[in-house]
């Protein structure tokens, strides 16, 4: 490592959970984010800065007026770009160390198992329900781990994938295949809730890369802002 990305990675490297070898895992990963919305622009943000060596976003939306109050990775200048193109130039901006390959189309039957089988791990950052399904079926089917992530005005849920544990299907059951989900912009959401899961997905995609700490398998943990309080519920 040259001495430019031992100076970046400093917090890092003095951490002996992560040290050198951990950096070299994080530099040499491959991660796929599914959505460059709300959950998407931490992650997005702090795997970049946290030095993920490859990070493949993938959404096909483009950046309008709304999405501003919690989609932090965009701002005013990037309306009515993709959300993906915007997504990469803040993330090099954040680290050009980095590459970083958007794709402005939607995660679908046909892409989603040549997609999810190019990377190492896969973050669940959508808000469509089809889409989470596609996420959690195809990871199983393709023994891949994934970070799920999701709000609702002011609560949110993280779990961690791993093969063989709890995934989407076995926390919530056979959720129906239409998108019953009320967006945010319609049914409401604390912008800063969306920043607390984001980087709680985005720890638990560090600690799982770097090969350190306990994850949340098995595990669904829940944060409500209104009573300020975390719960676990093991599944």
């Amino acid at each position: 490592m040259d001495s430019s990305l031992s100076q970046r990675y400093r917090g890092h490297l003095s951490l002996c959970e992560i040290d050198l070898p951990g950096q070299q895992r994080l530099m040499d990963s491959r991660v796929l984010i599914v959505g460059a919305g709300g959950l998407g622009s931490p992650v997005a943000l702090y795997l970049s800065a946290a030095g993920a060596g490859h990070i493949t976003v993938i959404d096909p939306d483009t950046v309008s007026l709304s999405n501003l109050q919690r989609q932090i990775i965009h701002t005013t200048a990037d309306l009515g770009q993709l959300k993906a193109e915007s997504a990469r130039a803040s993330m090099l901006a954040v680290n050009p160390a980095i590459e970083v390959t958007p794709i402005a189309a939607p995660l679908t039957a046909a892409n989603a198992s040549a997609l999810i089988a190019a990377h190492d791990l896969i973050i669940d950052c959508t808000d469509s329900l089809p889409t989470r399904l596609l996420v959690s079926d195809s990871c199983v089917e393709g023994g891949k781990p994934y970070i799920f992530g999701a709000v609702r005005r002011f609560e949110g849920q993280v779990f961690t994938h791993l093969p063989g544990t709890a995934h989407y299907r076995t926390i919530f059951g056979d959720a129906p295949t239409d998108d019953g989900d009320i967006p945010c912009a319609i049914d409401g959401v604390l912008n800063t809730v969306v920043g607390i899961i984001g980087c709680l997905q985005a720890t638990e995609a560090v600690k799982y890369l770097v090969g350190t700490g306990d994850l949340l398998t098995d595990t669904l943990l829940t944060f409500d802002a209104i009573t300020m309080t975390f719960s676990k519920f093991r599944i």
